[in-house]
């Protein structure tokens, strides 16, 4: 996760950024593509794209591919969460209506270099994750530590980044929908790379 300082950047990805967070600061609200290529001197989208897809990748910022109002920075998501009490899930319990502190999520995900992504497309909609939703992953160290049934981000030859069910059966890697109008990605062990497992889905309603 982003902190302080951007050493994962580039200095073209940094310089992006930071004239997004400025932009977002200032107008509350997202810049378009063509307002990002004004601001970096650049004629064509394509250089604004990349960078964008891989300030996400590396986690600081949310954004639906092709749909630049839809950016956010993952810094102010996580800066805290109040604790308004208990829900009751079975008998009716008191309520509270003072804020008796902050649940401060973000420390705890940096410490673990969490990354965030968008998803698009319906594929785990039976596992209750939508198109739009935005997933956070704890990076993958070792596939081999991976149980079977782990949702996972994995980078898949010819088809990019996608979330499924992890499951490896002898030398192979299936990687399954929660969706049955999808088939499942068989691919041998080495021709894909696992680059995070679900800590949690963010979805704003």
């Amino acid at each position: 996760m982003p902190g302080s300082s951007e050493g994962n950047l580039t200095p073209a990805q940094n310089e992006l950024y930071e004239w997004i967070k400025d932009y977002m600061k200032n107008f509350q609200h997202s810049p378009s593509i063509r307002q990002m290529m004004e601001a970096m001197g650049l004629k064509s989208p394509a250089p604004i794209q990349s960078r964008l897809k891989h300030l996400q990748e590396k986690g600081f910022i949310s954004w639906q591919e092709g749909k630049a109002r839809t950016m956010k920075i993952i810094d102010e998501l996580l800066e805290g969460v109040p604790i308004m009490g208990s829900v009751a899930a079975g008998g009716l319990i008191e309520t509270y209506d003072d804020i008796q502190e902050n649940l401060d999520i973000s420390d705890v995900l940096k410490k673990k270099e969490v990354f965030a992504l968008t998803v698009n497309g319906d594929s785990m909609i039976d596992a209750c994750i939508a198109h739009g939703d935005m997933v956070l992953m704890e990076p993958v160290r070792e596939a081999n530590s991976l149980r079977n049934g782990t949702i996972v981000s994995a980078m898949v030859p010819g088809l990019g980044t996608t979330l499924k069910y992890f499951f490896k059966r002898e030398n192979q890697i299936f990687l399954e929908a929660a969706n049955p109008s999808y088939d499942p990605i068989i691919l041998d062990k080495n021709q894909v790379s696992i680059q995070g497992k679900l800590l949690a889905v963010w979805r704003k309603v």
